[in-house]
Order: C-alpha cells, then sequence, then structure tokens
C-alpha cells in the first residue's frame, strides 16, 4: 500500500508540475506577444516620425527658397526704384 500512494502523490505531484509548466509557457508566449505587439507598435511610430521629420524638413526648405525669392524680387525692385 505504501509504494502504491508514494506512486500516486508521485504522479499527483508530476501531474501538477507539467500543468504549472504549461500554464507558464502560455504566460511566457503571451507576454512574449505583447512585447512583440509593443516592438510592432514602437517601430511604427518611429517610422510615422521620420516621415513626419522629413516632410517638415521640406516644408522648410520650400519656404526657404520662397523668402529667397521674395529677398531677390525686393532687391531687384529696389534697384529699378533707384535706376540702377
Amino acid at each position: 500500500m505504501k509504494p502504491f500512494v508514494a506512486l500516486l502523490a508521485l504522479a499527483t505531484v508530476a501531474g501538477l508540475s507539467a500543468c504549472d509548466s504549461r500554464q507558464q509557457d502560455a504566460v511566457e508566449n503571451t507576454a512574449e506577444n505583447q512585447a512583440e505587439k509593443i516592438d510592432d507598435m514602437a517601430d511604427k511610430l518611429e517610422q510615422s516620425a521620420d516621415n513626419v521629420g522629413t516632410a517638415v524638413d521640406n516644408q522648410v526648405d520650400a519656404l526657404k527658397e520662397k523668402a529667397e525669392d521674395v529677398r531677390e524680387a525686393g532687391e531687384a525692385a529696389k534697384e529699378k526704384l533707384e535706376g540702377k
């Protein structure tokens, strides 16, 4: 009878530890999946920020060109008025 009880106890412990292991694996997989989703979101946000930065740089360049054109037109008008 003692060996049977010992065997039953061992089987119960092994079964519970296997259950814990499966449960632990499931928790780890869920955590890894969430971490991957967060990494993907961070990558998308970084790419979006890069795109916005590029668009802003392009607008700044266009505004600088317009400012230079206006400056040159003003200088030309001034020279014309001064009779040069």
